[in-house]
């Protein structure tokens, strides 16, 4: 149980750290937050729970094909906040569209033997 606490408060202050950061910096923020930071996470967290490394490999695999879908949203997001659509409602239709597009990678990749 004590791990994981750990797991949770070490993810979660990172999280918020680059919250923080990207106050004060966005430039410093948006690098940070693109790092790849909770994937590397959940391998360390995959590996000590497991020491599998074909698990490892494999979920590495799966992140770096699903990586062109998820940046639909930092497209769409703020396409949507300069036509002045609400935030919240830019986020909402941003993230649709990031899920339609995780949706469509999956399936094409199945149509070509791609199985994640």
């Amino acid at each position: 149980m004590l791990y994981y606490f750990i797991k949770i408060v070490i993810t979660a202050v990172l999280v918020v750290l680059i919250s923080e950061i990207a106050k004060r910096s966005t430039l410093i923020g948006a690098i940070l937050a693109s790092v790849p930071l909770t994937s590397v996470l959940a391998m360390l967290w995959l590996y000590i729970d497991t020491e599998d490394k074909a698990k490892i490999s494999e979920f590495s695999s799966s992140v770096f094909w699903l990586v062109l879908p998820s940046l639909a949203l930092f497209i769409a997001l703020p396409l949507l906040l300069d036509k002045g659509v609400n935030f919240y409602l830019s986020l909402i239709i941003s993230i649709g569209i990031t899920a339609l597009c995780y949706w469509l990678m999956v399936v094409m990749l199945r149509h070509f033997g791609v199985v994640l």
